[in-house]
């Protein structure tokens, strides 16, 4: 085995946080090294084909960058953006995940994931990317994310839509214009409007 490339390894763990065999052998890096790695205890399995550094604390978002790994396609969406945007008290035990209509259903032995299916339109608008980790994890902005709990009220209630509204309203996260824009792309316009016309 190459030393070159056990430090290679270990690089891309360090800047990528979580990995999987695919991510190694995308560089020309048989996944070989990481099953040496981690009988040598410098890296371990955190789930069914993830692999992160051995001495790694996981962080409070730690949930959401396991499941970005896991579905590569997919959004983090409703009350887990509600939750990274602080618009809600509720903690959630899954990781909310937006697929498109089409995809395939992801499965997950580690990270618990509640998927729901977007429109394209809906599914490709207002995603922010942040890094959790070193993992690059799409989420849908807190005006997108409003808008998604109206459309999915049926799903997680409506008191938790209400309080989103209002929280982002209060916490100046974004205007009524972006809200409506979203409502829009969501089909809720007129389901939100009396409750955006009494925030104004």
């Amino acid at each position: 085995m190459n030393n070159k490339k056990f430090k290679q390894v270990l690089d891309i763990l360090e800047n990528s946080g979580i990995i999987r065999p695919k991510d190694l052998e995308s560089q020309g890096i048989s996944r070989e090294y990481l099953v040496r790695l981690r009988k040598l205890g410098l890296v371990k399995r955190t789930g069914r084909g993830l692999y992160t550094k051995s001495n790694m604390k996981p962080g409070e978002h730690h949930s959401l960058a396991e499941a970005a790994k896991k579905v590569p396609g997919g959004v983090v969406c409703l009350l887990s953006a509600l939750n990274f945007h602080n618009l809600t008290t509720e903690l959630p035990f899954e990781v909310w995940m937006a697929i498109d209509v089409k995809a395939w259903m992801p499965k997950s032995d580690t990270v618990p994931l509640r998927i729901v299916r977007f429109s394209k339109g809906a599914l490709s608008s207002g995603i922010e990317e942040h890094i959790l980790e070193g993992v690059k994890v799409r989420i849908y902005n807190p005006a997108k994310t409003v808008a998604d709990c109206f459309k999915y009220r049926n799903k997680i209630g409506l008191d938790v839509a209400l309080e989103s509204l209002r929280e982002c309203w209060r916490q100046k996260l974004c205007t009524i214009d972006h809200i409506w824009k979203y409502a829009g792309i969501c089909r809720v316009s007129n389901v939100i409007r009396p409750y955006l016309e009494s925030l104004g």
